[in-house]
């Protein structure tokens, strides 16, 4: 690689690491290691190829600045779990929008596949969504109630039931970028061509509003939790077929502890989601103007903790 092409990759982690130094702005105590490490790795790098550069010199002199301080005043901060929340992971998945926009985008390619494959195959909805319950929900539509598949289970064994199901779907999403990302993106499609037949099978029985307002109550949540799952399933594989300046070892570590950090944070939405599945979706009979406010105000959390609020923090380092 090129000395520019280098430093022009790099740099905004550089800056980011100096200004945290200088006291500009505060970094959780972990990602300033990981930054850290990052540094020296990259000043090995430097050593190798660009022997004598400004590069190498400036560097040098990050990383011996750095030393002392890490290893002086690190401390683990008492309120380590709202910290992650708060600071540490938004700061991390600054990182890896990329890898969520790829995840986006296939599940929502594969949504259209879904949809449009149901309107031009007459037998593919229930080679998707089962015969069983397409027939169920036929029969609560001629009995004018076609929602009524959330009223069959009790609140509470719904909602286990549920979040426990979504879990293991976002897990299999994460574990499964070990297949070198084919697996993640595997389990995107599934879960695309599942949304959007489904969606597809309201719409040709002129159910499309009374679905929607339905489902997404809880689905606005779930899905897109689903999503962030593939992109930590995406961060594992990028880990794996990437490694930049690391050994490839050590990028496959990188990306299995930033891909569990990013499964860790969906757990509460998780619990989100399960909990208006089970109790909330259920009352079919809300006002149209309810329905939108749980929607929308589901949909703005997602948006603010996994793309406005990291890139807030991603510019805090050039604020006093």
């Amino acid at each position: 690689m090129r000395e520019a092409a280098f430093v022009k990759q790099n740099k905004d982690k550089w800056v980011t690491f100096e200004n945290a130094l200088s006291n500009k702005t505060k970094i959780a105590p972990d990602v300033l290691s990981d930054l850290y490490i990052e540094i020296t790795d990259h000043l090995s790098y430097a050593k190798t190829f660009y022997a004598g550069s400004n590069t190498e010199f400036y560097l040098n002199t990050l990383a011996s600045q750095a030393h002392q301080k890490i290893y002086k005043t690190k401390k683990e901060p008492k309120n380590r779990i709202v910290e992650f929340w708060k600071t540490e992971f938004p700061t991390l998945f600054y990182y890896h929008q990329r890898e969520l926009l790829i995840a986006f985008l296939v599940f929502t390619f594969f949504c259209l596949v879904g949809a449009f494959s149901a309107a031009n195959e007459g037998d593919f909805v229930r080679s998707i969504l089962g015969d069983s319950y397409v027939n169920m929900t036929l029969n609560n539509i001629d009995k004018g109630d076609p929602m009524a598949v959330y009223k069959q289970m009790g609140e509470f064994n719904m909602f286990m039931g549920i979040t426990i199901n979504n879990i293991k779907v976002a897990l299999m999403a994460f574990v499964y970028g070990i297949m070198l990302g084919i697996g993640t993106l595997w389990i995107m499609m599934q879960n695309g061509i599942m949304l959007g037949s489904f969606q597809y099978f309201f719409y040709e029985k002129g159910l499309l509003w009374e679905s929607a307002r339905t489902i997404w109550i809880h689905g606005t949540i779930e899905i897109s939790v689903i999503i962030i799952a593939g992109c930590a399933g995406l961060v594992l594989a990028n880990g794996m077929l990437f490694p930049g300046t690391y050994t490839r070892l050590e990028s496959f570590k990188r990306g299995v502890k930033n891909g569990l950090k990013i499964m860790l944070s969906t757990i509460p939405f998780f619990i989100i989601a399960g909990f208006l599945e089970g109790f909330v979706t259920r009352h079919t009979e809300m006002p149209d103007w309810l329905a939108i406010i749980i929607i929308t105000a589901s949909l703005a959390l997602i948006l603010f903790y996994y793309v406005i609020y990291p890139y807030q923090l991603h510019s805090k380092p050039n604020q006093k």
